[in-house]
């Protein structure tokens, strides 16, 4: 049954093999499922699941603090002008997602576990993903350089933002016992870390740059272990025996619609205020996307590690989704402008 249950997991891909194969799907995607399927298998027990714990806490801090150091200062006021675009874009990821989440909230409560509930609700209060946002961005098109700048201020303020957000839509419910604790949890571990990184940049910005394809593996290898910890525990908890087959397919389902009805609310939203083409599409890429790499770690601060593993569950699910959604739009975007469809890693 529990394997069985895994391969909802895959369901997200099912649908579109052919179109799969031309997208070439970011290799990290087929890891974290194997990721799952290790820990669900062979979950850490004991004394080795108390020192993995201390070893991903690390980890964490280390991700944040080389985030932080590639930062650019310059970046950031060459994009500051365009204020407009990034409220824009923050108000979709901070307001609108939120919102839709607690739209959302009393059909999922009927059709999914407690845990997953709350892992929606968590989903929707993340900021948006650095890379590729980004990448899509630049793909289809659109105001890169407002991109960076509305990604990397979404990554940053989420660290404030998605506690406090959390905490307005679910208080003292589910496994976020203590918000005020969370927050000064998630400022210790992630934003001291982060603000330690950038302040430092000067001396080892360059040193970060030139090893930016290594360091890229580091921020995966730190999500895999968080990963890996968190469905251990969860596993140990009973997560696939007290999670029914139809919970999951539900998620799957709840994630698809999620992304459905933010991009197009988002798209009509741009248009609507009558941002240029190239700025839409830094609106819709950057304001529908949620950071994996920034809400796993945030989940490991913020929620007890038995129910972990079902909160990040939906991230993990529309992590997948969204870069199979977002390759999508991109493509027809950079078709419309004549531009080459070649999709980017994640």
């Amino acid at each position: 049954m529990a394997a069985f249950k895994l391969r909802v997991l895959l369901l997200p891909v099912r649908p579109a093999v052919n179109l799969l194969k031309r997208l070439r799907i970011d290799p990290f995607t087929l890891t974290l499922l194997g990721t799952v399927l290790l820990a669900s298998l062979l979950p850490v027990h004991g004394t080795a699941a108390e020192w993995m714990d201390d070893f991903t806490d690390f980890a964490i801090a280390a991700l944040f603090f080389l985030h932080g150091a590639r930062l650019s200062r310059e970046a950031v006021m060459a994009g500051l002008l365009h204020w407009r675009l990034h409220l824009t874009i923050l108000a979709c990821t901070f307001v609108l997602f939120p919102l839709l989440g607690l739209v959302m909230h009393p059909l999922a409560t009927h059709l999914v576990t407690p845990g997953l509930a709350l892992g929606l609700l968590f989903l929707c209060a993340l900021p948006s993903t650095v890379q590729s946002s980004i990448a899509f961005t630049s793909m289809a098109g659109g105001n890169v350089p407002a991109a960076v700048v509305s990604a990397s201020a979404s990554s940053l303020l989420g660290v404030f933002l998605t506690p406090v957000i959390l905490a307005l839509v679910v208080g003292s419910q589910g496994a976020m016992a203590n918000p005020l604790d969370a927050m000064f949890k998630i400022l210790l571990q992630l934003l001291v870390p982060f603000v330690a990184g950038h302040l430092l940049r000067p001396w080892i910005g360059g040193w970060v740059a030139r090893r930016r394809a290594v360091l890229r593996y580091t921020d995966q290898s730190t999500i895999l272990l968080v990963v890996y910890t968190a469905f251990s525990a969860a596993v140990r908890e009973g997560l696939w025996r007290d999670t029914p087959v139809l919970s999951l397919l539900a998620v799957v389902v709840l994630c698809m619609v999620l992304l459905a009805v933010a991009m197009v609310l988002i798209t009509f939203l741009a248009r609507r205020l009558g941002f240029a083409r190239a700025d839409e599409i830094s609106i819709v890429f950057c304001g529908s996307k949620k950071s994996l790499a920034t809400g796993v770690p945030m989940a490991k601060v913020m929620f007890a590690g038995g129910s972990l593993g079902a909160i990040v569950l939906p991230l993990m699910l529309y992590h997948q989704i969204q870069l199979i959604v977002c390759a999508v739009v991109a493509q027809r975007y950079a078709r419309a402008q004549g531009l080459p469809t070649e999709p980017p890693a994640d």
